[in-house]
């Protein structure tokens, strides 16, 4: 670029190119209108001979008077009569439109700038082919040309057969293409859009309905009362509370606390805590829904871990407004009535406040779906669930898993004490057959 002229290093517009073709009527020159549009004349130029247009200079009647073989021309019968007289001469036949050595003849200023017939004296009289440019046929064929470089598909069918290998049976196993790329990317040589492009287009054997986040969800309806009523339970426990708490202990993991049902018949249910530093989950299977099953899980991990790994593993627990959890004096203290951990509660109709187990959750569903009985869970088979749940790559954990991520931070003996072990990228499951 011209180091008079600053540019702004973008394309040009309807318009810079409406001006372009004003400018060149009154007959600028290209450096003079690249000064006033801030850009390179070379750029002015390469615009102007890219989209002209050619113009026949006779009326269509006439095409191929202004061929440059016209006057020496001795072609006959193009149209298959035997007339005898010269085509040229015919006034019953185009010979431009039939003629295979039809040339047409250009002006020889054309060959210097500005290359176009804007702005010239004699372009009402001239009989030579015309050559236009026009600032809004040229911003449609820009456009076009903008828009035809992105459609169609930028892989051979090779290359689509072997991504197809990879992702398609990794994503009828229920696995989303986060943990997908986090474990293939140098495999893949593509970026997660294009991959999202390709099932939608329908180029794999997996379709939009394989992948579950494509699924859109009703807004839900905020319930918002203005007057809630203080529950004791909450009394030092609300989500004010728990913020100031954290404020003096930032050092705390917060363990995210709820419950995952299935049909009102079956009675059994999960209890899940999730660990915020890792994401990593814990589940539990309990009879039912009740404050005592709740009590009785956190009995057991106090029991078998001893009251100071208890402490330091479960410091703070923050849970929703559930009936099952309305006891907390009964999951803070043990039965010497010693303090084992500290609950507190989300505010009412706020369960983004516990957002990272709430996605989570959404794992269970993809293996559990709503509605569906949990009769026959056996903790095996939920110890089994747990392990595949947080072996999958997370983005918010820059691609490792809850595995991973939880290493340094989560005693082995907690792991060891529920039989959880990391599964392998490939063998991750998050489908109802993983149960089977």
């Amino acid at each position: 670029m011209s180091k008079e002229i600053p540019g702004n290093r973008s394309h040009l517009t309807l318009s810079d190119r409406i001006y372009i073709e004003q400018a060149l009527y009154m007959r600028h020159s290209f450096k003079d209108i690249a000064v006033f549009l801030c850009k390179d004349p070379t750029t002015i130029s390469k615009e102007v001979k890219r989209y002209v247009e050619w113009q026949s200079g006779y009326s269509a009647r006439f095409v191929g008077h202004d061929c440059k073989y016209y006057p020496s021309c001795k072609v006959t019968c193009l149209c298959y009569i035997e007339c005898g007289s010269l085509c040229k001469d015919c006034d019953s036949t185009n010979c431009g439109t039939l003629c295979s050595k039809y040339s047409p003849q250009a002006c020889l200023k054309l060959s210097s700038p500005p290359y176009v017939c804007n702005g010239c004296q004699l372009i009402t009289r001239c009989s030579y082919s015309k050559c236009i440019y026009s600032g809004e046929k040229a911003n449609n064929r820009y456009k076009e040309t903008l828009s035809a470089s992105r459609r169609g598909i930028n892989a051979s069918p090779e290359e689509i057969e072997r991504l197809d290998g990879i992702i398609s049976p990794l994503i009828k196993n229920g696995q989303p293409l986060s943990h997908i790329f986090a474990t293939h990317k140098d495999e893949l040589g593509c970026s997660r859009q294009t991959i999202y492009n390709y099932v939608d287009m329908s180029l794999f054997s997996v379709r939009n309905i394989d992948l579950p986040r494509r699924i859109r969800y009703k807004i839900r309806k905020k319930k918002l009362n203005p007057n809630p009523i203080q529950y004791e339970y909450r009394n030092n426990r609300t989500y004010k509370d728990f913020l100031a708490f954290m404020d003096e202990h930032p050092d705390y993991d917060v363990v995210e606390l709820d419950t995952v049902i299935g049909s009102r018949e079956s009675g059994k249910c999960l209890l899940t805590m999730l660990f915020r530093s890792s994401n990593f989950m814990l589940i539990f299977l309990i009879p039912s829904c009740t404050q005592n099953s709740v009590r009785e899980v956190f009995d057991y991990l106090y029991e078998q871990l001893g009251a100071t790994l208890f402490r330091k593993t479960f410091p703070v627990i923050l849970t929703d407004n559930g009936s099952e959890f309305k006891d907390p004096w009964s999951l803070e203290r043990d039965n010497a009535d010693k303090l084992r951990t500290r609950v507190f509660y989300c505010d009412p109709h706020h369960s983004n406040q516990k957002g990272k187990l709430e996605k989570n959750h959404e794992f269970i569903r993809y293996i559990i779906p709503k509605g569906k009985s949990m009769h026959n869970l056996t903790e095996e088979k939920v110890r089994l669930m747990a392990c595949h749940i947080n072996s999958l790559a997370r983005d918010g954990l820059n691609g490792l898993t809850p595995f991973d991520a939880a290493k340094d931070r989560i005693n082995k003996k907690v792991l060891y004490l529920l039989g959880l072990r990391k599964v392998s990228p490939d063998q991750v499951i998050l489908k109802p057959t993983l149960l089977k």
